[in-house]
């Protein structure tokens, strides 16, 4: 389908990443984004992304090349920015209810932090090394030196922020754009650690306030489920979407069928914000393991102790199906996600957003 509808900013966005289309998969870390889901995004026009931030360089080469063998097209590859891990002792009464839940599902109890520190200047390398056309992060900024070394490869960098003074740290450190990530969007808020407090500004009004507050483009996170998203986030000022719960239903994606069930059960009151899984704040589908830390979330470690405490359990429940304590990562538009394969979404999502500015304004 022709991009002649999209305004002249959508149009720089989709040049600078090499898409047909400024709809980006959003880099959902812990198993969602499979190789075969970000090269089926890319070869319908948009931009395919991997979330790698748990994943070892060794992994991520694995991962980077299948997707190469798979499609032509420009990709992302996403990594968690983060300072050096807290020094962080859980509490009696959160590695008491961890053990608690870890007997009631058949698992072994947590012991000790649990953190496995994964280099990311290790990783790093593996993005530059494999000229991975895409480089996105989240929950801060990267150092001087690596975004001048990023910046020298010819990769495009996309950092993420929560808040306009966040957004405006981003162009300054040289970002190429910026993904405003509004309080709808699920899994985790990708606010800086120096940031004061959790910011929870909602898209419409997040979107608008970047755009107006840097020069790159904006693209617009949270929320946005349908043609009908896409057509309100142009409005508001952004050059394109990045959308993540809405591709959790596609069929490339690997997602466990409870996930799946809950997902489809949704409703527009069924997430919540929580720390309960990995002490950043994230939203997902509210269940039996985040009642359970009902009254605990403060003394819950940060991250990524807590990630650490609960990545054997979770992985028990994952490989028992019990969704009553998985993390059901999903944002407030959960109950609009659709079944179907990454391109039929893609081509579902570029004719909607027409036939939406088209009623509004009369494009053609």
């Amino acid at each position: 389908m022709s991009i002649d509808f999209w305004p002249e900013r959508s149009k720089e966005l989709c040049n600078m990443l090499g898409t047909e289309h400024p709809i980006i998969q959003a880099p959902m870390a812990g198993g969602p984004t499979t190789p075969e889901l970000a090269a089926a995004v890319s070869d319908a026009g948009g931009l395919g992304s991997i979330g790698a931030g748990y994943t070892t360089p060794d992994d991520m080469e694995s991962c980077i090349k299948e997707i190469r063998s798979l499609t032509d097209k420009p990709f992302s590859v996403n990594l968690f920015c983060l300072d050096d891990t807290p020094n962080v002792v859980p509490s009696e009464k959160v590695m008491k209810k961890l053990g608690d839940i870890a007997k009631e599902v058949g698992a072994d109890a947590p012991r000790g932090a649990g953190v496995t520190k994964i280099s990311f200047g290790d990783q790093l390398d593996v993005i530059m090394d494999r000229d991975v056309p895409v480089f996105s992060f989240t929950f801060g900024v990267p150092e001087k030196e690596y975004m001048q070394a990023l910046k020298k490869r010819g990769i495009i960098v996309v950092g993420t922020a929560t808040c306009v003074d966040e957004a405006v740290t981003l162009e300054k450190a040289g970002c190429d754009a910026v993904v405003a990530q509004g309080f709808e969007a699920g899994g985790h808020r990708g606010t800086f650690p120096t940031t004061e407090g959790v910011p929870i500004i909602g898209t419409f009004s997040l979107v608008p306030q970047v755009a107006d507050a840097v020069n790159v483009p904006v693209i617009s996170s949270g929320g946005v489920m349908d043609g009908r998203g896409i057509a309100a986030a142009l409005a508001l000022g952004a050059s394109g979407v990045q959308m993540g719960t809405a591709f959790l239903g596609c069929k490339e994606a690997s997602v466990p069928k409870p996930w799946l069930d809950a997902i489809k059960s949704s409703k527009d009151t069924s997430t919540v914000l929580t720390r309960a899984f990995t002490g950043k704040y994230a939203r997902g589908i509210k269940n039996k393991f985040i009642e359970e830390f009902s009254g605990l979330e403060e003394e819950v470690p940060d991250y990524p102790v807590q990630q650490g405490l609960t990545s054997p359990l979770r992985a028990a429940v994952k490989a028992k199906g019990k969704g009553e304590y998985m993390s059901l990562w999903a944002g407030q538009g959960s109950a609009q996600t659709r079944r179907m394969k990454a391109a039929d979404l893609i081509e579902q999502l570029v004719s909607e957003t027409r036939e939406t500015l088209e009623s509004l304004i009369g494009v053609s």
